[in-house]
């Protein structure tokens, strides 16, 4: 057996750049730690000429990344390009045929393809890793896999996007309105190309479908994922959130029900003195629930340079190791497909609606909500200088299906103007 591991890095952005640097100034301790010379050989990205900040003269160029996959000088394929089709998914699979292992950062692509990339990979004797395809340097997937694979999981949720949390809490902190903090934050460059990505909730519901398959031992369900954005979140609401102990956070949540398997990424409250409500910034935080262990807490980066490319390398070095695991804990043919629902627990809901300050309104919404089965544990008025009247509601536990017909059926009163927010008030 070699004492050189080859790898191939396609991609050259932040992340593919950290990964040179670490080879770079910690390859004697990478050896030492693995007992093998982790060596770049070839290269590929969209722009040759580009100035990186590191020296490529000494690696391999191809302008086609599948040529870099099936490289001789190749044992390992790095593929950091992103993107769930094209260029990142043709050469995974390129990688996977020509029996080469696979470490990647690309959540979408393993979210829309995991499986059956991953039913290529065991066919194929090679495997996939993708840790960094999550929480950024947040070990995460090797918990899962690995720590706490004697555990039945009843729930794992976390704040997974930093770019929505940043922004949440940058509201709160500065009293600043939505509009405002998201041109921030694209300014700092925060902000995928397609913003909707990040605001959406389609980033971390990327994230929180692959955490679902591992811990449940489901297939990957992406479009089973539940998403609501932060975007209709206002200053208003996070204040009003406050006075009541808890702040807003985009939290992904997955349960196996008796009903089936409840995927949801979505704005919440939050305890605010709970490890998920103290959580500021662009920092991530998973929270796993296990029968045996109990609650577990992990919290880091969830994106960057070192961070993302931390996380690629641990990959790299269990690779180096000798250690392979099917790329979701457990052999892809033993993945069940999950019937998808949401959650049939009870929980509270905030929500706020602009009312037409008019008499009998209050009464109509009150009984909106009870034909719907909700209660109204809280109701309250802000002062208002027009005729609509801003109005907070707090409900007693109801059903999703229960606040979801109460929701739709507000705007039918003729009271209310626009479309009501609600925000579920999770148990952390």
């Amino acid at each position: 057996m070699s004492d050189t591991l080859r790898m191939g890095i396609a991609g050259l952005g932040t992340v593919g750049v950290g990964v040179i640097k670490i080879i770079e100034a910690h390859g004697a301790r990478l050896e030492a730690r693995t007992g093998k010379k982790l060596v770049i050989t070839a290269v590929s990205a969209r722009n040759r000429d580009k100035d990186r900040g590191v020296d490529l003269a000494g690696y391999a160029w191809e302008d086609d990344p599948v040529s870099l996959a099936q490289r001789d000088d190749v044992d390992v394929y790095v593929e950091l390009m992103g993107g769930s089709d094209g260029p990142a998914k043709a050469s995974t699979e390129a990688a996977l045929n020509a029996v080469k292992d696979v470490v990647t950062a690309n959540k979408a692509m393993l979210a829309h393809h995991g499986q059956a990339l991953a039913e290529l990979a065991e066919s194929k004797g090679a495997v996939i890793r993708f840790e960094a395809a999550v929480a950024g340097g947040i070990p995460v997937i090797k918990a899962l896999t690995e720590g706490l694979a004697a555990n039945e999981f009843s729930r794992v949720m976390g704040v997974m996007n930093g770019t929505c949390n940043y922004i949440l809490t940058r509201m709160e902190n500065a009293g600043l309105p939505y509009e405002e903090v998201f041109k921030e934050a694209d300014a700092l460059g925060f902000l995928e190309a397609d913003p909707n990505l990040d605001v959406g909730g389609i980033d971390a519901g990327h994230k929180l479908s692959l955490l679902s398959s591992i811990a449940f031992g489901t297939k990957v369900d992406f479009d089973s994922v539940y998403l609501e954005g932060i975007n209709r979140i206002k200053i208003e609401d996070i204040h009003h959130a406050a006075e009541m102990g808890y702040r807003i956070k985009l939290l992904g949540t997955a349960k196996m029900t008796t009903d089936g398997l409840s995927q949801s990424m979505a704005p919440c409250l939050v305890p605010a003195n709970s490890p998920l409500g103290q959580l500021d910034g662009g920092t991530n935080m998973i929270v796993v629930e296990g029968d045996s262990v109990g609650q577990i807490v992990l919290r880091g980066a969830g994106a960057g340079e070192g961070p993302t490319a931390s996380a690629v390398m641990g990959d790299v070095c269990d690779i180096a190791r000798g250690f392979r695991i099917s790329t979701f804990g457990q052999p892809a043919s033993s993945l069940s497909q999950a019937r998808s629902t949401m959650s049939t627990a009870a929980t509270p809901y905030y929500i706020r609606m602009d009312l037409h300050d008019m008499p009998g309104a209050l009464a109509a919404v009150a009984s909106a909500l009870g034909d719907a089965g909700v209660s109204i544990d809280r109701m309250s008025q802000s002062r208002h200088d027009d005729n609509i009247a801003p109005v907070l509601i707090v409900t007693h536990a109801c059903t999703w299906d229960a606040l979801s017909q109460a929701v739709d059926s507000l705007p039918q009163t003729g009271f209310v103007n626009g479309q009501p927010v609600a925000l579920r008030i999770e148990d952390v």
